[in-house]
Parts: C-alpha cells; structure tokens; sequence
C-alpha cells in the first residue's frame, strides 16, 4: 500500500482525492496539504473523506506523512515549487497539466526529475480515452504516413472566474489538451508554429478565446488547430473533431463515438475507390485521472515509463509556449524543449 500526499483542495483536488480513494486497494490518502488555512480539512469533511493529516505547509507534510508519492494539483504557477520540494525528498510526483507556467520553470523541473531519480509524470489525462486509442488504430491501419492533421474545437464555455481575465485563455488553459493529442495521434514531435489568436467581438473573456494554429511536425506532417472557447451552439466535442489524412486513406473522428476510416484500394478514375474501415472501441484503460493514476502506480510498480513522463510531456507544453509566442509577436516560431 502506497501513501499518497495531495497538494491543492480545489474542485481538482477534490476530484484527485476521489479518484485516489477509489484506488484504496494501493493506495492510502495519507495526507492533504493547501496554503488556505483549513482547505483540506474542510474539502475532506465535505467529500466524506478520511485523510489523517491536513496542513497549509508542504515540508511539514512531507516530514510528518513519510508519503511514497505527491500528488499536485495546485495552480500552474506552483507547479515548479511544490514539484522540485518533492523531488529533492526522493519522492515522485504525479502532477496536473500544465507542468508549469514557463518553459524554463519546467526544464527545471525536468532536471529535478533527472538528479533525483525520481519519476515525475504529468497527468495528461485525455490520453486515456479507449475512444482515442481506437482512433489511433484507425489512423495506423487506414492512413499509412500522415501528411495532415485536422483539430477543430469549438464551444461556448461560461466558467466565470479566473478563466474570464486570462491572457492566451484558450491556448494556455485548454489547447494543451489537444496539442498533447496530436502528437499521441500521429507520434510526431512538433518543429514550429504559426499561430494567430483573436477575441470576437461578442466574447465574454478579456484575453483572446479564439486562435487558430498551424504547426510543422516531424516528418513534415502538418497539424492545424482551430478552436474557439466564446462559440455558441452546435458545440464540438471537448476532445475536438479529428482527420488524418496519409498517403494512403483518410479517417475520422468525431470526438464522441463516431469512428470512420477510407482506404484508397484502386489507383484508377477521378476519385480512386476507397475501403471504408472501422475500428471498434474496446476497453482498454480507465478514462481520465483513474487512467493517470493507474498508469503512474504501474510504472511505480515495474519501471516501466508512463505517459506524461516529463521528458515527453514538456514537447507538448513547447507547443503552448510556442504558440502563445508566435501569436505575440506575428511570426513563426520554432519549438524548442
């Protein structure tokens, strides 16, 4: 049984806390730490939670708890912080996306990884979806070699809060989802950016909601992202709406369950004559943080490296900071880890 230290007692800790209670066959709540006074205590009380210690002071924690990891889901800024405190403690950290507010905040954390020993992973938890991972299938068997890749999400999303008075909302707090996804689909690492961002003239947020992004990928695959967090109606799905096109076929997915594939199976006529495929969506992975914490408690268990490992997960977040960059200044940007 592994001990696990909580750090954060927002909506997404309390969502951590659930998701490591419901795992109590490997894992204790040992622990719960926010800077508010009194936070965990309450968030605990309020979920019918039993954590035997609660605190604002994360060394404490770790002296008092002993734990075998830390979970961290605190806000961005506070990622390199608490992350580095564990890490120098010898204790691997599982934490919440994105991995931190800077580029060079994460390769520190990065290195901290790497002179600890000690695994860091982020949870990048759209990955683990049995619906992408079938999609992935589709792409591999219909596509052969990707050329393009197609992203598009758009939704109205009324958060108040925080989210309201971002600079680079969309980019910084949502497309890092969908970057992280684009480069699970076609296993490319991205080269450079163009992006542009935009608020139209109706949205509800200070910072810009809209961007649409053009990125080079590895093997000169280019991956477009249109998305728009202030479109109302006829919403796409959170995970986007996909298209893969290789050399050899075409395939779709709608981001709910809708899988279709095209495989060009003749080269004569006008429009070669093509196989529709399909690929059926089987389980493979519990969804969402289950399926992060499953996979972080494996790799604890065997060695084995995980999704998100820090050394991969920073490619994505290049493409945030990349993007956000290139929108700033007008310019093409190239992505550098």
């Amino acid at each position: 049984m592994r001990k696990a230290l909580l750090v954060g007692a927002g909506g997404m800790g309390q969502g951590w806390a659930k998701n490591l209670t419901a795992h109590a066959d490997q894992v204790t709540l040992a622990g719960w730490v926010d800077i508010r006074e009194g936070a965990a205590a309450a968030a605990a009380e309020k979920n019918a939670l039993r954590v035997d210690w609660t605190g604002t002071e994360l060394e404490r924690a770790i002296s008092e708890v002993q734990p075998d990891f830390v979970v961290d889901v605190t806000i961005p800024e506070a990622h390199h912080d608490v992350t580095l405190t564990a890490l120098v403690h010898g204790i691997p950290v599982i934490g919440e996306k994105p991995m931190a507010h800077s580029m060079e905040a994460a390769r520190a954390m990065v290195a901290a990884s790497e002179k600890s020993g000690k695994l860091y992973m982020v949870s990048q938890s759209r990955r683990y979806d049995n619906r992408i991972m079938a999609y992935q299938r589709l792409i591999e068997k219909t596509c052969g070699t990707l050329g393009i890749l197609n992203a598009d999400f758009y939704i109205g999303a009324h958060f108040g809060g925080f989210r309201d008075e971002m600079e680079h909302v969309l980019l910084l707090d949502m497309a890092i989802h969908s970057f992280d996804q684009a480069r699970f689909l076609s296993g490319a690492d991205p080269v450079s950016v163009y992006a542009e961002e935009f608020n139209p003239a109706w949205s509800w947020y200070k910072g810009a909601a809209s961007a649409t992004c053009l990125f080079e990928m590895a093997n000169g695959l280019r991956f477009t992202y249109r998305g728009s967090w202030c479109a109302e109606g006829l919403h796409s799905s959170w995970e986007c709406d996909w298209r893969a096109v290789g050399a050899h076929g075409t395939a779709l997915w709608d981001g709910h369950s809708a899988l279709k594939g095209a495989k060009v199976m003749g080269m004569e006529g006008f429009h070669h004559a093509t196989e529709a495929l399909e690929e059926p969506i089987t389980e493979h992975v519990s969804s969402g943080i289950a399926g992060s914490l499953e996979d972080f408690l494996h790799a604890l268990d065997t060695g084995a490296t995980p999704m998100g490992e820090c050394h991969d997960n920073i490619k994505s977040l290049a493409m945030v900071f990349g993007a956000v960059e290139s929108a700033t200044t007008g310019k093409r940007v190239l992505i550098t880890v």
